[in-house]
Parts: C-alpha cells; sequence; structure tokens
C-alpha cells in the first residue's frame, strides 16, 4: 500500500481544517477591540461575532450539491479561494457590515470544508488506517487554533492596538493562497469517479495509485463492490428516507452534542472567561494559547488512538471528561475559587479533543452510504454550524443574564446526555469498510 501517497495527498486535503481552525479562532483575540471600534451594543456584537458561524452553516448546509456535482478536488479549490477572500476582506473592512458579509464569506469556506475534506480523506483511505487519516482533518483543525491563538498573542503584544487586530484577521490570506496551490495536486476521489461521474476507469487508476500493492484482480473486485453499492446511478433517490433514518440521527445527535459542549463559546471567548478570574488582558491572551496547546496535544492522542481503541470508546473517555472537567469549573465559579477555573478549562479542551474532537469528522464521513455520503456530510456539519452559530450569538447575552456557574452548570447537563446517548445508540465503525458499514447499518443499496 502506498501509504507515502495516502499521506500526502490526506495532509494537503486536511489543510482545509487548519484554516477552519484559524479562521473560526482568530476572531477571539480582536473580538472585543471589534466592539469598541465599531461600538457595538450586545446584539449587534454577537452577530458579528457569529457571521463567520452563519456563513459556516449555510456553507455546510449547501455544501454536500458542489461534492456531489463538481467532485471534491474542485470543492476544496474553491474552498482555498473563499478563505483568502474572506481574510484580506476582514483585515480592510471599514464598518461593522461589511466585516460581517467578509466574515460570511470565509464561513462559506469553512463549512464546505468540513463536507469536503474528511470525505475526501475517508473514501481515498483503507478501514485500517481511516481513523488516523481522516482524523488528521481534526488534527490541522487545532493546529489552526493555536496558530491562530499564539499569532493574536503576537500581533497583541508587538503591534500597535489600533491596527493589531486588523493583521490578526488578514494573517490567514497567506496560509489559504498556499492551501489552494497544494489543492490542484490531488487525484479526484476515486469513489466519486465511479459513483458519481461514472468514470470506472479513471477511478480504477486512482485505486491503482493507493494501492500498488493490489493485484489487478483486487483492484476490480474493489471498484465492482463500490459500483455495487450505488444502486442505479441513474434513478434518483430522496435523502431524507426511512432507509437512511439510523445515519441521520446519528448524524444530528453527534454534531448536537459536540457544540452543547460549549466549546466553541470557551474558544471563542477564551481571553474573556479568563478575564472574569481576574486575569489581565495579556495574561487572558497567554492563557488562551495553553489552550490551543492542550488542544493540539489531545488531539494527537485521540487521532492516535481513533483505530486502536475505537470511536465509541473515545467517547465514552470524552464524555466523561466533559462532565469531570464542566462540573467542577461550575463549582469553582459559583464558590469563587478561581484558581482553578484554568485547570478545569484545560481539562475539558482535553476531554473534547481526545472525545467528540477526534471523532465526529472520522464518524460523520463513514456512517452514510456511497451515494449519500456528501449530503450526509453536509446535514452533520450544518447541524453542527447552526448550534455552534446560535450559541456564539447568544453567549454574549447568556454572560451578562447569567453568572458563571450556571452557564457551566448547563453544559455540564447536556454532556451527561451525551454519556447516555453513547451509551444506547452508538455503534463502532473502527476498521469497517465503508460499504461494509452500510450493511451493518441497514442502508445498503
Amino acid at each position: 500500500m502506498n501509504h507515502r501517497k495516502l499521506f500526502m495527498w490526506s495532509i494537503t486535503a486536511a489543510l482545509a481544517g487548519f484554516l477552519f481552525g484559524f479562521d473560526t479562532i482568530v476572531i477571539s483575540g480582536a473580538e472585543q477591540k471589534i466592539q469598541s471600534v465599531w461600538n457595538l451594543d450586545s446584539m449587534m456584537h454577537g452577530l458579528a461575532m457569529s457571521a463567520a458561524l452563519w456563513g459556516t452553516v449555510v456553507g455546510a448546509l449547501f455544501g454536500g450539491w458542489p461534492t456531489e456535482r463538481l467532485g471534491r478536488r474542485q470543492t476544496l479549490i474553491w474552498i482555498g479561494a473563499l478563505y483568502f477572500v474572506s481574510a484580506v476582506w476582514s483585515g480592510l473592512a471599514t464598518d461593522s457590515y461589511t466585516f460581517m458579509i467578509a466574515r460570511f464569506i470565509g464561513g462559506l469556506g469553512v463549512g464546505g470544508a468540513t463536507v469536503a475534506s474528511p470525505l475526501y480523506i475517508s473514501e481515498i483511505s483503507p478501514a485500517g488506517l481511516r481513523g488516523r487519516l481522516a482524523g488528521m482533518f481534526q488534527f490541522n483543525i487545532v493546529l489552526g487554533v493555536l496558530a491562530a491563538f499564539v499569532s493574536n498573542y503576537l500581533l497583541g503584544r508587538y503591534v500597535n492596538e489600533e491596527i493589531a487586530w486588523r493583521w490578526m484577521l488578514g494573517m490567514e490570506a497567506f496560509p489559504a493562497f498556499a492551501y489552494t496551490l497544494f489543492c490542484f495536486t490531488l487525484p479526484e476521489s476515486p469513489r466519486w469517479l465511479i459513483v458519481h461521474g461514472g468514470r470506472r476507469r479513471e477511478g480504477m487508476d486512482v485505486f491503482r495509485q493507493i494501492n500498488p500493492d493490489f493485484t489487478e484482480a483486487q483492484i476490480v473486485h474493489l471498484t465492482d463492490t463500490v459500483e455495487a453499492s450505488a444502486g442505479n446511478r441513474e434513478a434518483p433517490e430522496r435523502f431524507f428516507t426511512r432507509r437512511l433514518r439510523i445515519p441521520i440521527l446519528l448524524a444530528f445527535l453527534i454534531a448536537f452534542f459536540n457544540q452543547l459542549s460549549g466549546i466553541n463559546a470557551v474558544l471563542y471567548f477564551a481571553p474573556r472567561i479568563f478575564e472574569w478570574t481576574g486575569l489581565a488582558k495579556n495574561a487572558a491572551l497567554l492563557q488562551s494559547v495553553g489552550i490551543g496547546i492542550v488542544n493540539l496535544f489531545c488531539t494527537y492522542l485521540g487521532v492516535w488512538l481513533i483505530d486502536k481503541l475505537g470511536r465509541r470508546t473515545l467517547l465514552y473517555i470524552g464524555s466523561v471528561g466533559y462532565i469531570l472537567s464542566l462540573g467542577v469549573c461550575a463549582w469553582a465559579f459559583h464558590v469563587q475559587s478561581y484558581a482553578i477555573v484554568p485547570i478545569c478549562i484545560f481539562a475539558f479542551i482535553g476531554a473534547h479533543a481526545v472525545g467528540q474532537g477526534a471523532v465526529i469528522w472520522v464518524f460523520l464521513s463513514e456512517i452514510f452510504p456511497n451515494r449519500h455520503r456528501a449530503a450526509g456530510q453536509g446535514l452533520g456539519s450544518s447541524t453542527h454550524w447552526f448550534f455552534a452559530a446560535s450559541l456564539t450569538l447568544a453567549f454574549p447575552k447568556m454572560a451578562e443574564a447569567l453568572p458563571p456557574a450556571a452557564i457551566f452548570g448547563f453544559f455540564c447537563f447536556m454532556m451527561c446526555l451525551q454519556l447516555l446517548w453513547v451509551k444506547l445508540m452508538v455503534p463502532e465503525t473502527k476498521n469497517v469498510p465503508l460499504e461494509e458499514m452500510e450493511k451493518r447499518l441497514g442502508v445498503a443499496a
């Protein structure tokens, strides 16, 4: 098996995740300055902060269409262009409305990336490596988060405060341009070529590049299996059907619980949360860098373990970690024992990274049949981003109306429900070929 080519193609596609992480988190260092520059009230501030996320909802909701019609590769190229335009425009925005439009455009790229990138990687990966390779998307997300936190800290410390926030937002243009160029080196997904493109021979050629040790008979058998999984390609089939009810419900719930953990609220408003504990502004920014480091290390651990322990086991570990860290954090705020809050936040980030963070994008790319994988990925991604945007929009109001103990207590309760869901509903997908997974979930054509 040609692991070198697999790795290079996977890491290139996963760089969309780096830009996703950078784009969504970079605003955390600029959010208070943006509020003061344009004198925004809490409602407008929430809109400005969540503009990218609403774009992400749209990008995820409709990202399945170009991913299915144009192909995975072409969609990834357009995603890079959206990131680049958004970064330049955000840094140059002259008022809150043009800023929100620019951020919305970047959100379209993020939403599309959460559909196309993990889907592409899972479709070129063998079952035994799929978790680690598709998990590189999440690893790149947190690498982008860390890069954004470090960039914000350095720019906030060494650049004039009046323009530092613009550089924070515009810095993304450099990696976005490089990523777009790299995408031109990717081959198209062999499963897309066979199932959606009707280009069997080209799909077989890509399978040969991925599996140079396969005999011609094995390549033909693999291609026949993929082709058979599509059913009648000429006969359209609706996505929301009784046959697909199990993967649809699983996709909705994993995305729902991912955001009701409070992860995006913590990442987006990390400096402000640390300031609640009495830290000065620069110290709060530096603590945010600590979040990025913990996130990166624990994500690496989760990606390393995902094909060893399995998706379901990691969700168990993450759920217990969520409950303990959020519960103690709520208690600490309630009794004003602020010294342990940063420890609780770091533990919370670690639990997320090992559990939901490592699993969600891999799991979504595994549970739908070939013919509906793009639509299924779009459903899970748009659900994820709808709740992320709603929570980010509401968080400034929540922070005004509720004490921190109540906010973290609510997130802890939701994670108790997630633990119950994992116990009762979540199947294990470790080492299961994509076409075999269709049979296990009762969705085979």
